[in-house]
């Protein structure tokens, strides 16, 4: 089992970021803390349209930075 911890960056985030202590270079989110995305491989396509919207709003630089992605 991954030593995974939830936080978020403001308090009035939804979404949760994953600081897991046996990894390193890894982005990864939750909206659930059930089910982990990794930023790099799973955004945008395995996002709801609702979950990459919420995303897109709450971190606008990870969305220009990744907007040449459909």
């Amino acid at each position: 089992m991954r030593n995974r911890k939830f936080y978020k960056e403001h308090p009035y985030d939804k979404i949760w970021w994953v600081d897991n202590e046996e990894t390193l270079g890894e982005w990864e989110f939750s909206f659930d803390k059930k089910t982990v995305f990794n930023l790099f491989q799973d955004y945008p396509h395995k996002l709801s349209k609702e979950q990459k919207e919420l995303f897109d709003r709450e971190n606008p630089d990870w969305r220009d930075f990744f907007s040449d992605r459909k």
